[in-house]
């Protein structure tokens, strides 16, 4: 059985895989100034929830985008489960052939999404994953990854829209009831989904220009289940992409 943990800006997702099988997934926020002990327990409590006891747990790996908090979460895992915990970046083995200008610029959470679609998935594609920032990872026929875009998330785009100005307030982000809204709200919601949605149809559509053919899209996130049904573009929602991707590498780096 192995623990698989994504740190991303805001959430961590934590999974627990055995064989290629992902018994489940949970999301935790992040928090910066948690201490190791602090994560042990939350770690423990999800544990908890699923009848897993830590020494049933054979090893783990991590890939994150804060680095501030990675050793932190690294020391919690490790002194958990009694375990060595790998952590995605340099000297370990993704096999990706990455064609941007300086490979190591990649992120992790990036590495590992590519690594699954490559797996799971016919190329050419766009990997979509839709958290904090929106990014777009773009893989050609020859399973090379390409590069990408980075774009603000949606919540990201909300609060800068409430944050400047005077009489806009602040919502939750949730799927709207119509197009057209007819309150400040509904209108606000409309926008964010709808905009959204569209930026990413928009980008596909381009991408299938560069290629002269249609790809394969696949979209993963925290907010990729709001965003996606208001998208006209066929698209794959695989929320367990990241760690798919992370077991996968866990395998390849025994």
């Amino acid at each position: 059985m192995i623990l698989a943990i994504d740190v991303g800006n805001t959430n961590i997702v934590i999974g627990c895989c055995e064989g290629e099988r992902i018994l489940f997934t949970e999301r935790l926020s992040v928090n910066r100034t948690a201490t190791v002990l602090e994560y042990v327990i939350s770690f423990k409590t999800v544990l908890e929830l699923y009848n897993i006891e830590p020494h049933d747990v054979e090893g783990g790996i991590i890939s994150s985008v804060v680095p501030s908090i990675t050793t932190a979460i690294k020391s919690a895992v490790m002194k958990l489960v009694g375990k060595s915990i790998k952590v995605v970046g340099p000297g370990i083995k993704t096999g990706l052939n990455i064609k941007i200008d300086d490979p190591k610029e990649l992120g992790a959470d990036l590495v590992i999404g590519a690594v699954a679609a490559i797996q799971e998935y016919k190329a050419p594609m766009v990997i979509f994953d839709l958290g904090t920032a929106t990014t777009a990872s773009v893989i050609d026929e020859n399973m090379c990854y390409l590069g990408g875009m980075i774009m603000p998330g949606a919540v990201v785009s909300l609060n800068s829209l409430t944050n400047s100005t005077s009489q806009l307030p602040r919502i939750s982000l949730e799927a709207p009831k119509k197009l057209i809204g007819g309150n400040t709200v509904e209108c606000m919601t409309s926008g964010i989904i709808y905009s959204t949605a569209a930026s990413i149809d928009g980008i596909c559509e381009r991408i299938e220009e560069h290629f002269g053919k249609e790809v394969t899209v696949i979209a993963t996130g925290g907010i990729a289940p709001t965003i996606v049904p208001f998208c006209k573009k066929k698209i794959v929602l695989d929320d367990e992409l990241l760690l798919k991707g992370l077991i996968i590498l866990y395998n390849k780096n025994k």
